[in-house]
């Protein structure tokens, strides 16, 4: 993949459709990405397209293969694969509902039988499951013949969970994988991946060596066609490490909060401890179309860290309130904040600039969520008619809107970033950390054919400089 910035959005958040999508990335982001991880367009019954219907098409509202396959012509294009389920309302799912175990579809879903007899989990084992939601990861389905059947249902009920290591399943697997690849697409992410791994006595999830079977199954169908995986996790960052250590990008959730605590504390001790081990094969984010993750920051930053940071986001944030992040707004993670990263930095412009400029600085390649790509604010208008949390952050643009945004000071900053980001050969090569004290940062990045860019941050003032020296010497130094 192109070593530049990539945009992450719905495929009717800029603009209403794919359509629209593309007029938008030509008019108003010409040269600023060089991918687009383009969240689910297929059918969907819930969760804003993660409880999918289907792979085989493309939801008529967005468009239709030719329009993935447009953008896949210019740009790196990573689609989404929920390995771990697909919705009730599937043709599969309906076909079981109707027919129970005379489905030709039983198989494919997780019976609870398959792990105990009695069609119960029992309740020692029950515990010992890890979930982030307030309830137990089951569900109970009922067929018109009176039998009844428990299935795992990690998320919400319109997400059923999938066995894919039966036969079924298994060829449920390949089909959609091969479906997907066939498209042009760069890059496969693997949502929800590690709650595939399902065995009693453990807590289902990440379970080794299941997972990395699990990887490896995956990897080895789509590099055929030469596409790439990436496995999406919120967890401590060691189960990133391992992952990196095997070969597998990552993402790097652990940034957004240790940016937090950097801007909010005025120091960079913790942030430049990450920066020296973090993988440099990653996916750097600081929003995304879920919260601010706050687990994934644990041990790089001390649980009293982490409580100031938390604490500091919501007083100093702009228009963001804890209750926007419970079950009263119908928060679906209870380790996530919700609140768009501009709005976590209070709106500051000075601040938000010096995050991104950290980001792109950072090793791996980095994503730009759209509202962060807007420098958007808090959507409290559409959380309050929704009541769903993660909208705060999912504020729909319409082209004419992207016109004015484009002008606002904050903007013209970003997009300078980002196009330096997109077309600097310097970040294709090391990264190096400079001596500084805590109250500053100093990241150097050397390209291969001797160019060279440094980032020098100063916390004192929430001020950023970049030096940059080509290949034949010329120079130029500019505040971001």
């Amino acid at each position: 993949m192109k070593n530049g910035v990539q945009l992450i959005t719905y495929p009717d958040s800029l603009g209403i459709n794919l359509e629209e999508l593309s007029t938008a990335l030509e008019r108003y982001f010409p040269d600023l990405f060089t991918g687009i991880h383009l969240l689910p367009f297929y059918p969907s019954s819930a969760d804003r397209g993660f409880a999918p219907l289907g792979y085989d098409r493309v939801d008529p509202q967005f468009g239709d293969w030719k329009a993935v396959e447009g953008l896949a012509g210019r740009y790196d294009i990573v689609v989404d694969f929920m390995v771990n389920h697909i919705s009730r309302h599937s043709p599969q799912f309906l076909d079981f509902l109707e027919r129970g175990g005379k489905s030709p579809w039983a198989d494919l879903f997780l019976n609870v039988r398959k792990f105990h007899p009695s069609g119960e989990i029992p309740p020692g084992d029950l515990a010992k499951i890890y979930t982030r939601k307030p309830r137990a990861p089951l569900t109970g389905v009922i067929h018109p013949d009176g039998s009844e059947d428990t299935l795992w249902c990690t998320f919400s009920e319109e997400q059923i969970d999938l066995d894919i290591a039966s036969p079924v399943g298994t060829a449920f697997l390949e089909d959609n994988l091969r479906s997907l690849c066939s498209h042009g697409i760069s890059m496969l992410r693997l949502d929800a991946f590690a709650y595939v791994t399902k065995r009693l006595g453990t807590n289902c999830f990440f379970v080794e060596p299941d997972v990395w079977e699990l990887l490896h199954r995956i990897q080895t169908i789509v590099a055929e066609y030469g596409v790439e995986i990436l496995p999406e996790i919120h967890e401590h960052y060691s189960i990133q490490l391992k992952l990196a250590n095997k070969g597998y990008r990552v993402y790097d959730f652990a940034l957004p909060m240790l940016l937090l605590h950097t801007i909010f504390s005025g120091s960079s001790r913790r942030l430049k401890e990450w920066l020296m081990i973090s993988p440099h094969n990653q996916i750097t984010t600081l929003d995304t179309h879920d919260g601010i993750g706050v687990v994934d920051a644990a041990d790089l930053l001390s649980s009293e860290e982490i409580e100031k940071t938390v604490d500091a986001l919501y007083e100093r944030g702009s228009n963001v309130n804890r209750r926007y992040s419970s079950e009263e707004y119908n928060n679906l993670d209870i380790y996530q904040i919700n609140c768009t990263y501009y709005s976590a930095t209070g709106e500051d412009d000075d601040a938000y600039i010096l995050s991104r400029a950290v980001q792109f600085f950072a090793p791996g390649i980095p994503q730009v969520y759209y509202v962060g790509a807007l420098s958007g604010r808090n959507d409290t208008d559409l959380i309050e008619q929704t009541k769903q949390g993660r909208d705060i952050n999912r504020h729909p643009y319409s082209l004419d809107e992207i016109a004015v945004e484009i002008e606002r000071p904050v903007n013209k900053r970003l997009f300078r970033l980002m196009r330096f980001r997109s077309h600097t050969p310097a970040f294709g090569g090391t990264f190096a950390l400079a001596d500084s004290d805590d109250s500053r940062l100093s990241i150097v990045r050397t390209g291969s054919g001797g160019d060279q860019a440094i980032l020098d941050v100063d916390l004192n003032e929430l001020r950023c400089e970049i030096r940059y020296r080509d290949a034949l010497g010329k120079e130029e130094r500019w505040i971001c």
